[in-house]
């Protein structure tokens, strides 16, 4: 039978009691992030491949193709052009090199056509700066409280209607017809 530690136990008259193991010490977020990482790349995570594929692959050719699959030390690699497809084959070494000295244990790369990522949506630029200085955005316009209803709002919807947006949806009251 085994024997629990000197610093795990307590003893309580005759009674010998097993207590939890001490908890480690807390670490820093950014300490744990860097392990995190470490052990990505020590086992041949392709989602460490995909943070670092950026400063491998170059600023040329990392938006026109990316990691696709990581086993066993072969790494594929996918080209959303038949031009890229070229071009990776023919860099093949330079990116096999890069790959090694950024840590992963690449054995070997494969390379595919892939299709290319979803097309620009028209408008998309333009809804994106309309939400940027949307009044409901409380990171822009911070908070206040609305005058007629005193619940907590964002600041733009006071600043743009007077008062919050719950109270521009109530109907309002047709002028003349008060009681």
């Amino acid at each position: 039978m085994a024997r629990a530690r000197p610093e795990q136990t307590r003893r309580i008259g005759n009674l010998s009691l097993l207590m939890a193991a001490p908890r480690p010490p807390a670490a820093a977020l950014g300490d744990c992030l860097a392990r995190l990482q470490q052990e990505w790349q020590r086992e041949g995570s392709l989602a460490a491949l995909w943070q670092a594929w950026p400063r491998i692959a170059g600023p040329q050719l990392a938006p026109h193709c990316r990691p696709t699959s990581f086993r066993g030390g072969l790494l594929t690699v996918g080209a959303s052009h038949p031009q890229w497809l070229q071009g990776l084959r023919y860099n093949r070494h330079q990116l096999l090199g890069a790959l090694r000295g950024a840590g992963f244990t690449v054995r070997d790369l494969r390379f595919q056509q892939i299709q290319p990522a979803a097309p620009f949506t028209p408008g998309a630029e333009a809804e994106a700066a309309t939400w940027a200085v949307h009044p409901s955005r409380v990171d822009v316009h911070g908070m206040g409280t609305c005058p007629d209803c005193g619940r907590p709002s964002p600041g733009g919807e006071i600043q743009r209607w007077g008062h919050c947006s719950f109270c521009r949806r109530q109907p309002q009251e047709p002028l003349g017809e008060s009681q």
